[in-house]
């Protein structure tokens, strides 16, 4: 695969990353209002945790995808050969933790390291999903309150 070719598959595929991250974020925000309106929740001790929990699944099921997305990806181009080893590398690279124990050929290394671009900013963008939440949820002046 040429420079182009990398370039362009990348960016495709990390826009369409970016598109299931908050999509599935923006679906997950009626759950998350349904499970905070309960009235026995509410009241309840666990309100915040529950809350918090609903809201990382959420945040853990939008990177599941994006991270099948490149292994099949991955598999389909022929750059890898297992869905094992497309899943742990779509993983290591996505995370950006990077083992370096697979390399692949020079001709799709580009476009690889699209899928290292797409975790930083999901991630990022999980983490503002997680503040937001928090910040939402937790009772006015609880925080940084002495």
């Amino acid at each position: 695969m040429g420079l182009f070719e990398q370039l362009s598959y990348g960016t495709l595929l990390l826009g369409g990353c970016a598109l299931v991250h908050v999509s599935v974020l923006a679906f997950g925000i009626p759950l998350l209002v349904n499970v905070g309106s309960r009235s026995k929740l509410r009241t309840s001790i666990l309100f915040i945790p529950t809350l918090t929990l609903v809201g990382f699944g959420l945040i853990v099921f939008a990177h599941t995808l994006q991270i099948w997305l490149w292994a099949a990806w991955f598999l389909q181009s022929g750059a890898l050969m297992d869905i094992e080893t497309a899943v742990y590398f779509s993983l290591v690279t996505y995370t950006t933790l990077g083992y370096g124990d697979i390399v692949l050929d020079e001709g799709i290394r580009i476009f690889a390291a699209f899928s290292a671009v797409a975790g930083l900013l999901t991630f990022g963008l999980s983490t503002a999903f997680l503040v937001g939440l928090i910040g939402r949820i937790l009772p006015s002046g609880t925080v940084g309150e002495n």
